[in-house]
């Protein structure tokens, strides 16, 4: 008789001891900072996708499921072989940075589920890389395009991550490798242009040199032709009277003769 109460009780104890332990394992649960959850409940109407739990302790009952999401920003990083305009065959490493919406744990869940990174966005980023560089030539990828690029690609792929609960954070071209071949073609290229644009400064340089010589030349022209026309007769025996003067008081001797030569002006014989 003392043997089957022991017995009985031991299965009662052992059975609390399970339902305890499920109840501490399922039903009490804490959500981290920079997390949300989205609860599936298994008999009230499936995914609950209006009340999200945000950080902290939360209690649910052992036969629901809750779906815990990192919100933070994530990144991606993704190798690609994509085609160019003129079906040249471009190697691209692109990396875009995300996170779902906070308010869109449900809808992303329902259709996604927690894997999205994998079954939305890398498939749309390959989409849309491969979409956008069809429409260029290597040497535009390679150097003057490759901002506009990158712009394009990120612009397309937000419209698409939007619509489906994602925001997009940044979307950047880590590299663009071309074939040796191309990429040599395309730097002799970049080269012999930027040859002749200095060759093309320089005589721009030549040019304006020219100019400023001609200027310069036709101004002194026009100035001695001015002074020649104001240049009198009387003028310049009033000037070399004056040169007499400034003679006469130099300490130096010499002789002078007024009205020595036919045009009347002074003449200067010698002197030590």
């Amino acid at each position: 008789m003392k043997q089957g109460k022991l017995i009985t009780t031991g299965v009662v104890v052992f059975i609390v001891f399970i339902v305890i332990l499920i109840f501490s394992n399922a039903t009490f649960l804490t959500i981290n900072a920079g997390e949300r959850g989205v609860l599936f409940k298994r008999f009230a109407g499936g995914l609950d996708k209006e009340n999200l739990y945000t950080p902290g302790f939360h209690v649910i009952a052992p036969w629901n499921t809750m779906y815990v999401y990192d919100v933070r920003e994530q990144q991606v990083e993704e190798p690609m072989e994509v085609l160019s305009n003129n079906g040249l065959n471009i190697q691209v490493d692109i990396t875009v940075r995300f996170n779902p919406k906070f308010d869109k744990i449900g809808e992303l869940h329902e259709i996604f589920g927690k894997d999205y990174a994998n079954t939305l966005v890398r498939p749309e980023v390959r989409s849309s890389v491969r979409k956008i560089i069809g429409r260029y030539q290597p040497e535009e990828l390679y150097s003057s395009k490759r901002e506009e690029v990158q712009q394009a690609i990120h612009k397309d792929l937000q419209v698409v991550l939007n619509t489906n609960y994602v925001d997009l954070r940044a979307t950047l071209i880590r590299n663009i490798t071309l074939p040796d071949k191309v990429k040599t073609a395309i730097e002799e290229k970049i080269q012999a242009e930027q040859l002749a644009l200095k060759y093309e400064y320089i005589l721009q340089q030549e040019r304006k040199e020219a100019e400023r010589r001609i200027i310069e030349a036709e101004a002194k022209a026009k100035a001695n032709q001015i002074l020649n026309a104001s240049l009198t007769s009387n003028i310049l025996k009033d000037k070399g009277i004056e040169a007499t003067l400034q003679l006469a008081n130099s300490p130096n001797s010499k002789v002078i003769v007024v009205g020595g030569n036919g045009d009347g002006l002074p003449l200067i014989l010698g002197g030590n």
